[in-house]
């Protein structure tokens, strides 16, 4: 399929599958009517592909060593297009970043990374499933950047429309979207 008719697909599918109505708490604390949880598109095969399809369209001439962001959002995004990667013969490795680091074991913030391997120096992307105000990604980005990363964009999937854009401009970080909420409402 051609790349608008995989965006129609994927928008029929976030629609399904991934965008209700009714009131909600989002995690930026703010109420709403209208909510994304894009789990179910990207737990589902046809949205996992076609996720991870768009977004390596998106981001294959940005030279990326690393793709990642919080979990749990992060998480299935990261592992299909890192997997997708290595298919199309451009990889671009994998890695979250934990809400909280682990009180035991190596207690590692930033995990996927194999022993001695390193973000320092590395161009990352820091993606999310859906963005409201872009705290949950900036938490990444100053995780990946303690880590001696270059954040080189963040992308999210979903972009509410609600303040995301400024934060990420006010933070001197370039901020892309797949789709924005209004092409839903």
């Amino acid at each position: 399929m051609s790349k608008s008719a995989n965006r129609a697909r994927l928008h029929e599918i976030i629609r399904k599958r991934s965008f209700g109505r009714g009131e909600i708490t989002l995690a930026s604390g703010r109420k709403s009517d209208f909510y994304f949880n894009l789990k179910p598109t990207m737990l589902d095969p046809e949205g996992a592909t076609l996720l991870a399809e768009l977004t390596y369209e998106a981001l294959k001439d940005d030279r990326l060593d690393f793709i990642g962001g919080l979990e749990m959002g992060a998480v299935p995004l990261a592992g299909a297009i890192a997997q997708l990667s290595w298919i199309k013969g451009h990889p671009i490795a994998a890695f979250f970043v934990r809400k909280k680091p682990k009180e035991h074991g190596a207690r590692l913030a930033v995990e996927g990374l194999a022993k001695g391997e390193s973000l320092k120096g590395k161009r990352v992307v820091v993606v999310e499933d859906v963005t409201t105000t872009g705290g949950s990604a900036l938490k990444a980005v100053e995780a990946v950047r303690e880590a001696g990363a270059e954040v080189a964009l963040v992308l999210t999937m979903v972009d509410r429309e609600e303040g995301a854009t400024e934060a990420f401009a006010q933070a001197g970080l370039t901020f892309r979207s797949l789709y924005r909420a209004a092409e839903f409402l």
